[in-house]
């Protein structure tokens, strides 16, 4: 298919559904099935079997007509993790069930990976998910599980082999978060909000059928949906100026009392770092559209958090009367996260969670150190021993 053809198909979709006249809902499930959803997704599952860098022709004809906004780009994890792992180890019927309303935003997910004693060292998990004939019984408990409380689904790592190595011994599931014996309480952040939650897994029983991959090999799928949840977090699509620098930069320009040569010269060098940001982003973009995620996405997840914290601190050095108060601290469950609408007091304080979630900085540059870089990796004594022996 050429561009030329591929805009016929998204002038079609308007013409058919005109975005003024037309209910958002009606319009987003007409955009699935006319395979513009994801164009690099088959046909039948809201695409067209196209290259991915194609996706940016439709986004920018849709929203020159005024589309309405896919309300699943406030649902990240179910589009950036659940949806391209799916998509690799899914069987039809699980493409086929999930895919469609996962992208219309009809059904939420969330992702029960990190453990109290299994962050870093995710492949330490201790959740455990018996055989019991057609079913897996699940016991254990995790934790930073953004959207749990609002979840529909939830992709799990958990053990299934405890006599193995700890690596080999994981499997990987999709879990009815209306599940008897699903308990999710809320976890209460230095923002006040109770964004993140803990999740308690107490003889939850999950078909063989929500199962993803083979048995045993949850570790080699949760490494898909992580090089995933790193392109998500970091090479999001952004003009010059977005984001949390647009904050600094209107600062700036609108007090010029508060200018001095030392915070030019910061303000300069988070600038053009925000810059060379996007650029990467931009970049692996272009080697998406190639093949599937690399480790580019963890260099970016590092500067992601990185930037997001220096440019929060900055801001409040701007603006010391805005350092001094804070909005709101009503413990309220939000479904996303909104850096922007919030005040300055708000943008600092959540950054800190930005070198925590989707994988520690700290990890991340082992991973962009020995996988990229090609340096000796650390020592792991762990590494060939059965998981029942490793001493806890």
């Amino acid at each position: 298919m050429t561009v030329n053809m591929l805009r016929d198909r998204v002038g079609e979709l308007l013409r058919t559904y005109p975005p003024a006249t037309t209910d958002p809902a009606a319009f987003h499930r007409a955009q699935f099935d006319a395979g513009l959803a994801w164009v690099h997704f088959p046909e039948g599952l809201g695409g067209l079997g196209l290259s991915r860098d194609l996706q940016d022709v439709v986004d920018s004809e849709l929203r020159a007509a005024g589309a309405p906004v896919n309300p699943s780009s406030h649902i990240g994890i179910g589009v950036g993790m659940a949806a391209p792992t799916i998509l690799a180890f899914g069987t039809p019927e699980q493409r086929s069930r999930y895919l469609r309303p996962l992208w219309l935003g009809e059904e939420v997910w969330c992702q029960l990976f990190s453990e109290p004693g299994a962050g870093s060292d995710l492949a330490a998990v201790t959740t455990r998910a018996a055989r019991d004939g057609d079913d897996w019984v699940v016991n254990g408990q995790k934790v930073w599980t953004s959207s749990a409380h609002v979840a529909r689904f939830a992709i799990l790592l958990a053990r299934t082999d405890p006599d193995v190595p700890k690596h080999r011994g994981l499997s990987y599931f999709v879990l009815d978060m209306s599940a008897p014996g699903v308990e999710v309480r809320p976890l209460r952040q230095i923002t006040g909000e109770a964004e993140f939650n803990e999740v308690f897994l107490t003889d939850v029983r999950v078909p063989d059928t929500a199962r993803l991959g083979e048995v045993g090999d949850g570790w080699k799928v949760a490494n898909a949906t992580l090089s995933s949840e790193r392109v998500a977090i970091g090479g999001d699509q952004a003009h010059r100026e977005a984001g949390m620098i647009s904050k600094v930069a209107a600062l700036w320009r609108e007090h010029p009392e508060v200018r001095s040569a030392a915070l030019h010269d910061r303000v300069m060098e988070r600038w053009v770092a925000a810059e060379v940001f996007r650029l990467m982003g931009a970049r692996l973009r272009q080697r998406l559209a190639t093949g599937a995620p690399g480790f580019e996405g963890a260099a970016m997840k590092v500067m992601f958090a990185d930037l997001a914290q220096s440019i929060s601190l900055l801001e409040l050095e701007l603006d010391p009367d805005g350092a001094l108060r804070y909005d709101d601290w009503t413990l309220v469950r939000p479904a996303s996260v909104d850096f922007l609408g919030r005040g300055p007091g708000y943008r600092y304080l959540r950054a800190k969670g930005n070198s925590i979630e989707g994988g520690t900085s700290e990890v991340l540059r082992n991973i962009v150190a020995e996988r990229v870089l090609g340096l000796p990796g650390e020592a792991r004594v762990d590494k060939d021993v059965p998981w029942k022996k490793v001493p806890r």
